[in-house]
């Protein structure tokens, strides 16, 4: 299963690892509050174009309802919405290759000390 945000996610926190939406606590529950978000859309209106408009905006909110602004995640509720994946196969791959994600990029500061610190904090 192909998850193309974590590719974003990626990007940003090996770019701009200071950036609040590069820390922890931003890709990881920003990730999983998008999944929630677009698996509640998903049971309310079905899978269509509008709908997965609709999971993005939703989404953008409840992040900043909950500081936790990670855009990539915004198409996490869209992928879910367009290609309706099972929870339970899908949560779990996000869960952990958000997490891979952030221990990759705190390690990679670690080994190159001339590299920005990250996560600048944890949660």
């Amino acid at each position: 299963m192909l998850i193309p945000p974590l590719a974003a996610s990626a990007a940003i926190i090996h770019g701009a690892p200071r950036l609040p939406l590069a820390q922890p606590r931003s890709v990881i529950a920003g990730h999983l509050l998008c999944a929630a978000v677009g698996y509640a859309v998903v049971a309310a209106s079905g899978s269509s174009p509008w709908a997965a408009a609709m999971a993005a905006g939703v989404s953008l909110a409840v992040m900043t309802v909950a500081r936790t602004p990670h855009s990539p995640a915004c198409a996490t509720a869209v992928v879910i919405v367009l290609n309706t994946p099972r929870p339970t196969t899908f949560v779990p791959l996000l869960v952990g290759s958000a997490t891979l994600l952030v221990l990759v990029g705190w390690a990679a500061s670690c080994a190159r000390p001339s590299a920005p610190r990250y996560p600048a904090y944890w949660w």
